[in-house]
């Protein structure tokens, strides 16, 4: 079956908290392809299917709430990334957007590299067999025992974000007979069209070094010459969840700026640029994200441009897609169990996950959808906000959506493009176990994370 199903009743808009207008899609059993993962579609009864597993099933084997992973969309993305950006540049995936042993070895048996920020994901990287000198180490405040392993480990690149880190990565390098080679992370004062706290190349804020007072051109001449070092790139990310292209734009050409400098002062050429990550995903219908390779061909032509205009050899391009990548080949699936009117406002539907699986509605004001999975209805639709089960009224899941009227308890409803930081940024706050991911693909599904038990939160009590 098609990922169309039956007609529905007449239509209405309502007025949303924050004064704009929702109105119901014209059918609320269609799946809207940007936001839904390659395999997801309707069965002939109407239950929702990912990897040609109905939902039910899943939900049986499986529990609620669960993050379902379609492994057919995650391998296929991968490799739009890889075949649009091609062997002249380099693509790491951003592991902080949900890493996994089982995505480790997708990501190697798919050819792209690896971007990491802590100990914990170069430690899962590394048992999961992604060789060292196709992954990078991010992180404004490295320990000092994060850069022994990266370093001892041969890793591709450290990326500096600080004068300190500078010295201390030069030490740890020769102490330990090693010539690492290193990027310095620059903001480049873009204001990227974002959450703020998801917004990363402004100058007031916690990562890189700036470009304005020449900071950035001091971490160039401190990194050429301390030994132990190899400095072959400029490293700029100007934040998350991004659409227009234009701050990429004034982002390059700014690095670009900084390598004619370094040229012109220490007649050096680094060879490396990258361009971070950032780019955005659907979450809702409104969204409107770029494929790989119109971003591809975007930032491809912004550098070649850019150093032409300024006599430099194009160098070689990185970028680092995580969400773009994730984000779009996993839902959530829940049980409803209460639904609450509220008459002349809307209806609470009441699932049994929350703000410990999906903490970015709360953090960062994020839109999600919502469709209802275990069957198909052709009830009015009724405009509700999805909520979980924990101790605060700001544990919300979606904040505005429509369902079928007829919702009731026991019924499955999903959230989709939930592959990104859902499962990476999970808590046991209220004592809630973390839900599994569960890889599907042709047929098949397997857990990749397994369920929290009460035996795992009991264990780590020590009192």
């Amino acid at each position: 079956m098609s990922r169309s199903a039956h007609p529905a009743g007449p239509r209405h808009a309502d007025v949303m908290s924050d004064g704009h207008y929702l109105a119901p899609a014209d059918d609320l059993n269609v799946l809207d392809e940007k936001v839904w993962s390659r395999t997801v579609t309707r069965d002939e009864h109407g239950a929702l299917t990912v990897g040609g597993l109905t939902v039910s099933r899943l939900a049986e084997e499986f529990g609620t709430p669960a993050y379902f992973l379609d492994e057919t969309d995650f391998r296929a993305r991968c490799r739009a990334w890889s075949d649009a950006f091609g062997p002249g540049a380099d693509v790491f995936y951003a592991g902080k957007a949900f890493l996994s042993r089982a995505v480790v070895r997708w990501l190697k048996e798919e050819g792209l590299n690896l971007d990491v920020c802590s100990g914990g994901e170069l430690a899962t990287a590394l048992d999961a067999g992604m060789p060292a000198e196709r992954i990078a180490f991010h992180g404004n405040n490295k320990t000092v025992e994060e850069i022994e392993r990266a370093v001892a480990a041969g890793v591709g690149r450290i990326v500096l974000d600080s004068f300190q880190e500078i010295v201390r990565v030069a030490h740890i390098a020769q102490g330990l007979g090693k010539r690492q080679r290193v990027q310095i992370r620059v903001t480049v004062g873009v204001e990227a069209h974002t959450h703020e706290f998801i917004a990363t190349a402004h100058e007031d804020q916690k990562f890189g070094i700036a470009l304005a007072g020449g900071q950035a051109a001091e971490a160039v001449r401190r990194a050429l010459t301390l030994d132990g070092l190899e400095l072959v790139g400029i490293h700029s990310h100007i934040g998350s969840q991004i659409f227009d292209m234009a701050g990429f734009e004034v982002s390059a050409r700014r690095v670009v700026q900084l390598l004619a400098e370094v040229r012109d002062e220490h007649g050096v050429e680094l060879p490396e640029i990258d361009l971070g990550g950032g780019l955005g995903i659907a979450y809702t219908s409104e969204d409107d994200p770029r494929e790989p390779h119109e971003i591809a061909k975007s930032l491809g032509d912004i550098v070649t441009r850019e150093c032409e205009a300024a006599g430099l050899a194009t160098p070689r391009i990185s970028v680092e897609p995580g969400r773009a990548i994730v984000g779009p080949t996993a839902f959530t699936l829940y049980e409803v169990g209460t639904v609450k009117p509220l008459e002349g406002l809307r209806t609470y539907v009441s699932v049994d996950g929350g703000m410990s699986d999906n903490i970015r509605t709360a953090l960062y004001d994020a839109e999600y959808s919502v469709a209802l999975a275990s069957r198909t209805s052709d009830a009015e639709p009724m405009l509700v906000r999805v909520v979980g089960k924990h101790c605060e009224s700001g544990d919300i899941v979606v904040k505005d959506a429509y369902l079928p009227s007829d919702l009731a308890p026991g019924d499955l409803i999903a959230v989709p493009a939930t592959g990104a930081y859902c499962r990476s940024m999970a808590s046991n706050y209220n004592h809630a176990l973390r839900p599994p991911v569960v890889a599907v693909r042709d047929g098949e599904a397997r857990v990749i994370v397994r369920r929290e038990t009460e035996e795992d939160l009991l264990r780590l009590d020590v009192g």
